[in-house]
C-alpha cells in the first residue's frame, strides 16, 4: 500500500519544523550561560561573561582605562552610556562600541577602555 505524496510532504514538513525547533531550543540554551543583566558595564576576562569581572564606571566619560586582565567579553545596560574597548593600552588600537545594551563576545583581547555618551 502506498501512502498519498500530501502526507508524505506534510511528514517531511513537520521533521524539518521539529528538528529546527531543537535547534532554536539549544542556541537559547547557550545563552543562559551569561549572567543575569543588571544595569551598569562589566567587563569579564572569560568569553561569555566569564572569568574576572571589571565593573566599568558609565559615569567616568572620556577616561581612559586598563583593566588588571585583558577582557573577553562585555555587557552593558544603560540608558546613557557605552563603552567603547581596545586593542591595544592607551587606548590605542582598534576600537569596538559596545553600545547602551550590549552582551557580547569582544572581536579581540580589549586591553583598555572608555567610556562615552551613548
Amino acid at each position: 500500500m502506498f501512502l498519498p505524496r500530501a502526507i508524505l510532504r506534510s511528514a517531511a514538513v513537520a521533521a524539518t519544523t521539529a528538528a529546527a525547533l531543537i535547534g532554536l531550543g539549544a542556541g537559547a540554551a547557550g545563552a543562559a550561560d551569561w549572567p543575569p543583566l543588571r544595569e551598569g558595564g562589566y567587563l569579564y576576562a572569560g568569553s561569555d561573561g566569564t572569568g574576572t569581572v571589571t565593573t566599568v564606571d558609565l559615569d567616568d566619560f572620556g577616561t581612559c582605562h586598563t583593566p588588571s586582565e585583558p577582557s573577553l567579553s562585555i555587557q552593558v545596560v544603560s540608558g546613557s552610556s557605552s563603552v567603547v574597548i581596545y586593542s591595544g593600552a592607551g587606548c590605542t588600537g582598534y576600537a569596538w562600541g559596545s553600545g547602551s545594551l550590549a552582551q557580547s563576545n569582544l572581536p579581540w583581547a580589549a586591553l583598555s577602555y572608555r567610556v562615552v555618551p551613548a
